[in-house]
């Protein structure tokens, strides 16, 4: 392989490339940080599934990611409307998970997940009262046992969280890899041209 001085590099291709490459790298072990953040996360997750003690319906964004996967007690005063979302029963069946809008005794509102049906909107009769269930993202609580006739609805998960942060970093550090391959080849037959 052919030496190339250091007076024949061109100096603003070079540099820029470099900095692309130090930005990639730098994302690269950005991600292997994230891993980290991620497998504390789920750590944090896994243990609070398998908490058997039911916890206050979280207040606020902070409550709401330390609580989520916990279970949970609500006491729905009203519903002030029902609707329906893509879901999977117990079994593992696609279909739609039936939620209502409960009014909370605080005048606070909770997304609740009352069951799955295989129909969109499945006509129900339940008007509020005590619900059980884990707290899923969202945060909505999915109840554990189902109500108004509804069947069981897939219990919240933590571990269906992807956790890709290693991957990333393997591609950060391939792209700054290929990055200088294909620079260093693009030199050489630069400098095999002159």
């Amino acid at each position: 392989m052919p030496q190339l001085p250091i007076k024949r590099l061109p100096i603003v291709p070079t540099v820029l490339v470099l900095l692309a490459v130090g930005v990639m790298i730098w994302l690269g072990f950005w991600q292997l940080h994230r891993l980290g953040e991620k497998e504390a996360l789920l750590d944090h997750y896994a243990a609070a599934q398998n908490s058997s003690g039911e916890v206050v319906w979280p207040k606020g964004e902070a409550a709401e990611k330390a609580l989520l996967y916990r279970h949970a007690r609500i006491e729905c005063s009203a519903v002030t409307g029902r609707s329906s979302m893509a879901g999977r029963n117990a079994a593992g069946e696609s279909g739609m998970a039936q939620t209502a809008q409960c009014v909370l005794a605080d005048g606070s509102k909770a997304l609740v997940v009352l069951g799955w049906s295989r129909l969109p909107l499945a006509e129900g009769n339940w008007t509020g009262g005590t619900l059980h269930g884990v707290i899923a993202p969202g945060p909505r609580l999915v109840a554990v046992p189902p109500v108004d006739g509804l069947e069981a609805n897939a219990v919240p998960d933590p571990s269906e969280i992807p956790n890709n942060h290693l991957a990333y970093a393997i591609q950060w550090f391939l792209f700054a890899a290929t990055a200088l391959v294909i620079y260093g080849l693009a030199l050489l037959k630069r400098g095999r041209k002159q």
